[in-house]
């Protein structure tokens, strides 16, 4: 996702450091140019070798380093970089930056550079709710800079409170916001449902489905990633929930259905991708013996359709995409759909193909409109949900 991108990652004066060559790491696992810029205390936790290791890049700390080469280093990275993050940001540098002073080579190259920065502090808490630096902070924003809130905890010097630098994997999650693929949903408002519902029998018992709600949260981060603001309103799932959305937990199709109605007013684009339960009058029990409505403490019911009440609440512009399970006829039952719940678009699967349906990492799809069909091949699921999206846009 970050080929052809370049960040510069700023290491200052921590013991958090460690963690920076972790995301290092995963960066140049997804192919992204990384070059790191470490001040001369920074050289004191961790070495710039184990960084150039990881890179492949040369680790930049002396400003004037006579590398030999004939353009000025500083200037050179900070007009190649996309992205500069510094993590760990201490106090120092950050009261440094604040005030305009560029007296080394991580703060000249991070003054000269028009790309996206951002700050993870990482510092004592008492440093950190410090007013001189708080107020720094604010200046940081005030100048462009987005400053990455740290984690509360056990610290190094065995306080506990703010100033626990995040773990590699939320910093990344940071660089691919920015980073991973083109804003094209900018100034969208979407809705992501996701996940299986469940309606309880009686104080024990419930009927659920089997979804794993992994296809709908791939939606949402996928429509994060192009900018879109996101409410992911979901199921009981394992799963961890995509940063940067609002996520809504419900538990029965009624919750569901209520969590969109709230929200539908104001979305561009629906894609309804949970699994709700669609309970019948009878269940039957462990020992095989049928009970009816009657006999259960909680009367069975049909659940509200959500994908049809869109469809009879949908305006103009607004885009509403629903998804189809089937185990016989997918194609004819599923443009049926389209047009009995007055959608834009179905996303179809058959569920006794091989890695398609619920609890796998891929997905097989064909993707219906009122204009005709496209089936797409295997895929992981995130890429799934790229071409979905790609194919929603192009119905605006």
């Amino acid at each position: 996702m970050l080929t052809g991108k370049t960040v510069v990652l700023g290491i200052t004066g921590s013991i958090a450091a460690y963690k920076t060559a972790y995301l290092a790491s995963a960066l140049k696992k997804q192919h992204c140019d990384v070059h790191v810029i470490m001040t001369k205390n920074a050289c004191e936790f961790i070495t710039p070798l184990t960084f150039e290791t990881l890179t492949g890049n040369k680790c930049l700390v002396d400003t004037f380093d006579r590398d030999f080469k004939f353009d000025v280093t500083h200037i050179s990275i900070a007009k190649k970089a996309d992205l500069i993050m510094i993590a760990p940001a201490s106090a120092n540098v950050i009261a440094k930056l604040a005030n305009g002073i560029a007296d080394d080579m991580l703060t000249t190259t991070v003054l000269a550079s028009k790309a996206t920065k951002l700050v993870s502090p990482a510092m004592n808490t008492n440093m950190y709710q410090s007013p001189i630096t708080q107020d720094n902070l604010k200046k940081l924003v005030h100048y462009g800079f987005e400053i990455i809130s740290p984690a509360t905890g056990l610290l190094a010097c065995n306080d506990v409170g703010e100033g626990k630098m995040p773990e590699p994997e939320i910093l990344f999650e940071y660089i691919l916001k920015h980073l991973a693929m083109e804003k094209d949903l900018a100034g969208k408002k979407v809705i992501v449902t996701a996940g299986p519902t469940q309606e309880a029998i009686d104080p024990v018992r419930f009927i659920t489905n089997h979804s794993t709600g992994k296809m709908g949260y791939a939606l949402a981060k996928v429509c994060m990633l192009r900018g879109a603001q996101v409410a992911l309103i979901t199921g009981k799932t394992a799963l961890a929930a995509p940063m940067f959305t609002e996520v809504i937990h419900v538990t029965s199709a009624k919750d569901m259905y209520e969590a969109v109605c709230e929200r539908i007013d104001k979305a561009d684009i629906v894609f309804k991708a949970a699994a709700v339960a669609d309970y019948t009058p009878s269940i039957t029990y462990d020992n095989k013996v049928k009970k009816k409505e009657s006999d259960l403490s909680v009367p069975l019911k049909r659940t509200d359709d959500i994908l049809k009440y869109l469809g009879t609440k949908k305006r103009p512009g607004q885009i509403l995409c629903g998804f189809s399970m089937e185990t016989e006829n997918m194609l004819e039952n599923s443009q049926a759909k389209l047009i009995k719940k007055n959608v834009d678009m179905i996303v179809a699967n058959n569920l006794k193909v091989a890695g398609a349906g619920f609890g796998t990492d891929t997905n097989i799809v064909t993707l219906i409109t009122k204009d005709g069909f496209r089936e797409l091949p295997l895929m992981s699921k995130f890429n799934t949900a790229n071409a979905i999206v790609d194919t929603a846009l192009e119905l605006y």
